[in-house]
């Protein structure tokens, strides 16, 4: 279960990377890059042309990966109201996983 959690929660965040702006790399926290089931998640969706990785902790999501039909089965279960900001959605909705940082330093 948990490790349910923490991959589509990496590939939720993906996505939303991957709609602004499909070219920009997504860095993982500190806690995900040492976490060993993060890691090995990275690894599996790599390893299935769903990700590519620049250096490790900072990947995205590849055309194959973004357009995944699990991808938007997830999607559609975590963005039902399309009217409410997407921020707002997140806040109501614990995805789980580690954290990603979003504005590496």
């Amino acid at each position: 279960m948990q490790r349910d959690l923490v991959r589509d929660g990496l590939r939720f965040k993906l996505a939303q990377r991957y709609r602004e702006d499909p070219a920009h790399f997504l860095s993982l926290s500190k806690q995900s890059v040492d976490s060993p089931l993060a890691r090995e998640i990275v690894a599996e969706l790599r390893n299935e042309g769903h990700v590519e990785e620049e250096v490790r902790g900072t990947i995205r999501f590849t055309p194959r990966g973004y357009d995944s039909r699990h991808l938007r089965q997830l999607l559609k279960l975590i963005t039902p109201n399309r009217n409410r900001p997407i921020s707002s959605r997140l806040r109501n909705h614990s995805c789980g996983g580690p954290g990603v940082d979003r504005n590496p330093p």
